[in-house]
């Protein structure tokens, strides 16, 4: 059986934390990349008793106390926790490419991340960096991947991501939502084996236009698109566009698989709400699975031992369960 990819994330917030703790936990089921350096020392902040090994010694389901380490160089390897250093951004992405040639080789079978600050990145010399999204979907060469968000009961996808709301309404586009709606639709037959999916679409505008006297883009745009699909889908439930600020109270939410939502704190906050720190990032529309952490680096919690690690092993017991080898 292959192993996940870890990767921590940023060196210096609570990515390293979470998976010294669930390596203290035993929950740590994958394989870290990174700078072992960097693992050795939060250990020693933490005090944390860890032992920390080869990924070739990796053994499953004997994880407790222990951390595998793939390793790869940091440029700061004595990074602080608490302190986002833009010197480290290279290492940030050099994880994920790491990780994602493992999966590509065979080594690994699924990518579960830890989180960055897209700001360092960008700081470190890496303008372009908008999110560990975009950089899947370019780094596999790909128009389109969709962003998302998952709790316990909710789930949310997303047309636009990491956008100034300024951009967004020129960003929706009739294509767009098709394109997106459609990873959705599939993502949802072959990787979460629904065949039939319910699938609910969100306006942009407040109450979703009311037919155009708010705005046009959900007669102009949402609404064409859905007819295109439901023609090409006949099978599917897929309605919309819903007003958002009623698509999500329990009676509606709980009628469908997956909300897609315009923009990205159109749905999120909804499912952030209801299971913070333990809701789980999912990447639609890859070959490969990739699960995360539903948080940022916290970079005040990092040292302290006070971060959850709920996030991180939700996501892992979701790439292990998308992949079929839930152990």
């Amino acid at each position: 059986m292959t192993a996940l990819a870890i990767t921590p994330g940023d060196p210096g917030g609570i990515g390293p934390d979470l998976c010294l703790q669930a390596a203290i936990d035993g929950k740590l089921d994958g394989i870290v990349i990174a700078d072992p350096e960097i693992i050795r020392r939060r250990a020693d902040v933490l005090g944390l008793p860890v032992s920390i090994k080869h990924a070739k010694d990796f053994k499953p389901n004997r994880t407790q106390g222990v951390i595998y380490v793939d390793p790869i160089a940091s440029s700061n390897p004595a990074n602080p926790p608490g302190i986002s250093d833009p010197i480290n951004a290279g290492y940030c992405l050099q994880s994920i490419e790491h990780a994602l040639q493992g999966i590509g080789a065979g080594r690994f079978r699924a990518l579960v991340t830890g989180p960055v600050s897209k700001a360092t990145i960008r700081k470190g010399g890496f303008e372009s960096f908008t999110g560990h999204t975009e950089f899947l979907r370019d780094f596999f060469g790909l128009p389109d991947v969709v962003m998302m968000l998952a709790s316990a009961d909710c789930r949310v996808a997303l047309v636009t991501t990491h956008l100034p709301l300024s951009d967004i309404a020129k960003a929706i586009t009739k294509e767009r939502v098709e394109a997106i709606t459609t990873i959705v639709i599939e993502a949802f037959q072959q990787v979460f084996q629904i065949p039939r999916p319910r699938i609910h679409v969100l306006g942009l505008n407040p109450h979703a236009g009311e037919d155009g006297h708010l705005g046009r883009e959900e007669v102009e745009v949402i609404r064409p698109a859905l007819e295109v699909l439901r023609e090409r889908y006949p099978d599917i439930q897929l309605e919309g566009p819903f007003p958002a600020d009623t698509a999500f109270t329990p009676e509606i939410r709980g009628q469908a698989d997956c909300n897609i939502a315009m923009y990205h704190d159109q749905g999120l906050p909804v499912v952030k709400y209801h299971g913070f720190g333990d809701s789980v990032n999912i990447t639609l529309g890859l070959p490969i699975i990739r699960t995360s952490v539903d948080h940022g680096t916290a970079l005040n919690l990092a040292g302290k031992g006070v971060a959850s690690t709920g996030g991180l092993i939700a996501a892992i017991r979701e790439a292990k369960r998308l992949t079929k080898q839930i152990a």
